[in-house]
């Protein structure tokens, strides 16, 4: 061995391994999910997720300066109706007065610039059947007739105080319909975060539960095969092509390798979505006692950064915001 063969030098104490970690985690780069929900008079914690809450607009307001406070880079913000509200189009999205713009106007008038407020851009939370689109005559999502509901989507969104809006559902040529409807509605400075290689994922569940899910069935037909990865790296590209602003891979923690080659190819800012199962799995873990929940979910958000996340979507960012 050679004398300088000793990597374990930088190791040593806990300066010199902060001096030399090639990685960080800072509360900016976090972004905190919310949950609006109307028809509540108080807020209402998600049986499956613990410590994430369907809130009134009133509890939304705080919960939200809190994690401004902390430090977070941003919110994104999604609507839970009321179950009558719900239609097979999903119209309650663009309502003005919907659950989902009535939260976005109480946050802007909040917070202002003071954080980056985000809008789910799906009409998954709307429709009586739980998709993300419309449906055909035969039961399958219309995908151009989609395309005209986000765009009225993402220009209320906006009418409402949205800095960005969030295309989730994966529906061929949404970035482009959305950026001509935002521009031509004197929106052009309203920036679209694309969930460019979004998964069929297991990991959704908790999630369903959080947006009180009407879905029957399943979304394989326009979410991701796990099994691919050139197709991510395709609709990536396309998103770019199309104006996103940033693109993201959702879920997070199993995907690192298509974070990597995303971030290899974007010359926009790449998002990873730590999404419900995994942030409701490390809870689940941590009330057993098999692991220690704070430090695996910190190390869980380092990794997804090292893989080359600049921003991560996680249900943790407020408390691991606080802690940095």
């Amino acid at each position: 061995m050679f004398p300088t063969d000793r990597p374990r030098r930088l190791r040593r104490t806990p300066a010199i391994r902060r001096l030399v970690a090639e990685t960080s985690l800072e509360p900016r780069h976090l972004v905190l999910p919310m949950f609006v929900a109307d028809g509540l008079s108080e807020a209402r914690e998600i049986s499956s997720m613990p410590g994430v809450y369907q809130h009134t607009l009133s509890s939304l307001r705080t919960a939200a300066e809190e994690a401004v406070a902390a430090g977070v880079g941003g919110l994104m913000l999604f609507g839970v109706p009321k179950p009558e509200d719900k239609d097979a189009a999903g119209s309650c999205g663009a309502d003005p007065d919907g659950i989902l713009n009535r939260g976005l106007r109480a946050l802007a008038d909040d917070l202002g610039d003071s954080t980056v407020l985000m809008a789910d851009t799906c009409l998954d939370e709307f429709t009586d059947h739980g998709h993300c689109g419309v449906l055909d005559a035969s039961g399958a999502v219309d995908n151009d007739a989609t395309l005209t509901a986000y765009a009225d989507l993402a220009v209320a969104q906006a009418r409402a105080g949205a800095q960005v809006v969030g295309t989730s559902g994966m529906m061929d040529g949404q970035v482009d319909a959305v950026r001509t409807a935002l521009d031509d509605a004197g929106h052009a400075d309203v920036a679209i975060l694309a969930y460019a290689a979004k998964y069929a994922s297991a990991l959704y569940g908790p999630f369903r539960d959080a947006v009180a899910s009407s879905l029957q069935g399943n979304r394989r037909a326009y979410q991701q095969d796990p099994a691919n990865r050139r197709e991510s790296l395709r609709e990536v590209s396309l998103d770019l092509a199309e104006g996103a602003d940033i693109v993201m891979v959702k879920p997070a923690m199993l995907y690192l390798d298509i974070v990597r080659e995303v971030a290899a190819i974007s010359d926009v800012p790449v998002a990873a979505y730590q999404v419900s199962g995994e942030y409701s799995m490390f809870c689940a873990a941590g009330e057993r006692g098999w692991i220690d929940r704070d430090a695996a979910i910190l190390e869980s958000l380092l990794s997804i950064r090292r893989a080359g996340a600049d921003i991560v979507l996680t249900y943790a960012a407020a408390e691991i915001a606080a802690k940095l």
